[in-house]
């Protein structure tokens, strides 16, 4: 039986967009972003309301695609194709865009992009393990503070920007707790279920509201005691990485599950990768604290990047995984090319099934894609009897 609480969370967007709505006539502030490098804390320390802006369905790429190549991220097409038609309410009402610039293609749009909006850069370290990088980034987040504080007429304090760390690393924590229930067999949440309530971090206006419905739905399914599981005990457990999913991207999730297996945990941008914590040690300089976590961060985009395989190896230990499905959206070079370094550490430390799948937002190559998960969960099923657990 599906939790009651999910039916709240299937409504968020759309309560989300009124909320924001509201906190604009009353005189708020609202800042779009792209990543999760983009210094949240500092935002809602302005007294300003983040609010992610990441394009995850097909509809508005063919707009997208009479200025950007064909051969692009699906990801980058769709989140410009909605802006130039105006037709994401998240992106309308946004004031002022953060952009970073995690990849080429991205930084290429942006330069189309700020003729829509009102929009600051913000330069990645080339890698978080490079001399300079920590220097840099505190420079780059200083500098977004100084035009957050002229954009906004406020002064940032530091009290602000602590009270932002804890309600951050609060949602963090329920994130993560909502995550960790998945490592039961059977799983009480779908990949689905799980991935509608993780992208509350995005997407949420109000973030006590978020994170008390988020705690709702982790006393349900505690309360439940396994009733609630869609799958039956002995479902084939997947991990899920690479790059971000969303609702609208989902397919891979809505085919591995429908072919018999249980997408139980998420590693990228929109589950794990984002869970760390800002040190709250409030001796300490705010900003440099949410720099520190931002240099944890394991993204493809950063390089070398040794942090990737490190979090695969915390969950599929954590949550028993039976098999990996590496996932890149056409033409994320990043992505594509740190597969080869998974799939090498797969065959070293665990030499679980293993399926590298790269597609796009279209519905073009979904029998094609059925066909290769259905024959992949096979391959669990038979791994499982000769490797018992």
């Amino acid at each position: 039986m599906r939790p009651k609480a999910m039916k709240i969370l299937d409504d968020f967007t759309e309560q989300n967009i009124f909320a924001l709505e509201h906190a604009k006539q009353h005189g708020k502030k609202i800042i779009g972003f792209y990543c999760g490098f983009a210094p949240l804390e500092i935002i809602v320390a302005a007294g300003a309301i983040p609010v992610g802006l990441c394009g995850t369905k097909e509809a508005p790429i063919p707009e997208a695609e009479r200025m950007l190549p064909r051969n692009l991220c699906p990801l980058i097409k769709s989140s410009f194709g909605f802006a130039i038609t105006n037709t994401c309410p998240f992106f309308r009402l946004s004031d002022l865009i953060v952009a970073e610039t995690t990849c080429d293609g991205k930084k290429k749009m942006f330069e189309l992009l700020k003729e829509y909006k009102p929009m600051h850069v913000m330069y990645l370290p080339p890698g978080t393990e490079h001399p300079s990088a920590k220097t840099m980034w505190m420079a780059e987040v200083r500098m977004f503070k100084e035009v957050l504080e002229r954009f906004c007429g406020v002064e940032i304090t530091r009290e602000a920007m602590w009270d932002a760390i804890r309600i951050f690393n609060l949602e963090r924590r329920t994130m993560k707790a909502l995550h960790e229930l998945n490592r039961d067999d059977p799983a009480p949440l779908s990949g689905l279920d799980t991935l509608r309530a993780l992208l509350l971090i995005f997407f949420n206006a109000d973030k006590e509201h978020g994170i008390g419905v988020v705690e709702q739905l982790i006393a349900e399914v505690k309360d439940s005691q396994n009733g609630c599981s869609p799958f039956a005990p002995g479902t084939p457990r997947i991990l899920l990485t690479g790059c971000p999913v969303s609702i609208g991207s989902e397919k891979v999730v809505t085919i591995a599950e429908e072919c018999g297996a249980s997408v139980v945990c998420y590693e990228m941008c929109t589950g794990s990768r984002g869970f760390a914590l800002v040190d709250e040690n409030e001796e300490a300089d705010p900003i440099e604290a949410i720099v520190n976590r931002h240099l944890t961060i394991p993204c493809a985009c950063m390089s070398p990047n040794p942090g990737r395989p490190q979090l695969i190896d915390d969950l599929v230990r954590d949550y028993h995984v039976d098999g990996i499905i590496d996932l890149t959206w056409h033409t994320c070079h990043t992505f594509a090319v740190e597969d080869e370094v998974l799939q090498r550490h797969n065959r070293e430390r665990w030499r679980l099934p293993f399926l590298h799948v790269e597609t796009d937002y279209s519905l073009a190559d979904v029998e094609q894609l059925k066909t290769r998960i259905s024959a992949f969960v096979e391959m669990m099923h038979a791994n499982k009897k000769e490797n018992p657990k």
